[in-house]
């Protein structure tokens, strides 16, 4: 017991003479200036975390809930959001390659508008940049929930694996990262967003 106090201090010791030793040199780098501080927010749709509400609301009810986010954002001086587009292998966005998210007006039903459009459009009046934040990987948030006609865990169940209640796409076959590759570049392609943003990509 009466060891470890001395290792410690004989550690701290070592750890000084060491930085003297060293010391701090000027580099002679020129480092850029920062344009600007980058104050962001996450907008979670998953589980209508924080926007919408709740599944099926109407597309009214779904772009004012989205515009006071926007608000409360901008009064709070943020530039930037990452808004979540694609939570489990669904879109929150016009879409040829998934359906539309549950988490909007169900499981593949088409809100009558354009979310990630409508958000970019309002962002950006406000001075805000959009970031789309895909879920590369996930499948379903819960094996139980429902999704639409061509979802991924039904046109592709080899690709599937299951994990607790979350189904998830298997990030070590290729067919997996192709695909999400090639969800991701849809959406840079087509949109005018200001970023991508990669979350949950880390799986058992």
């Amino acid at each position: 017991m009466t060891r470890f106090p001395l290792f410690h201090a004989f550690s701290c010791s070592l750890l000084a003479l060491a930085s003297q030793a060293l010391g701090w040199q000027t580099s002679g780098e020129s480092v850029p200036a920062v344009p600007q501080e980058f104050r962001a927010a996450w907008i979670s749709t998953v589980h209508n975390i924080d926007w919408p509400s709740r599944s099926g609301l109407s597309g009214a009810a779904q772009r004012a809930e989205l515009l006071n986010i926007l608000n409360t954002c901008a009064q709070l001086k943020l530039n930037a959001v990452f808004l979540q587009v694609r939570p489990n292998a669904d879109a929150l966005y016009r879409s040829s390659l998934e359906p539309w998210s549950q988490w909007l007006s169900g499981p593949g039903v088409n809100p009558g508008y354009d979310p990630l459009a409508f958000a970019i459009q309002e962002a950006h009046r406000r001075g805000i940049e959009l970031h789309a934040w895909f879920n590369p990987f996930r499948a379903k948030a819960n094996v139980k929930h429902a999704v639409g006609r061509n979802h991924i865990s039904l046109t592709r169940p080899d690709l599937m694996k299951r994990n607790g209640s979350v189904l998830l796409m298997n990030p070590s076959a290729s067919a997996s990262r192709d695909h999400a590759l090639k969800v991701i570049m849809d959406v840079v392609r087509r949109y005018d967003i200001d970023g991508v943003h990669l979350d949950d990509y880390f799986y058992p």
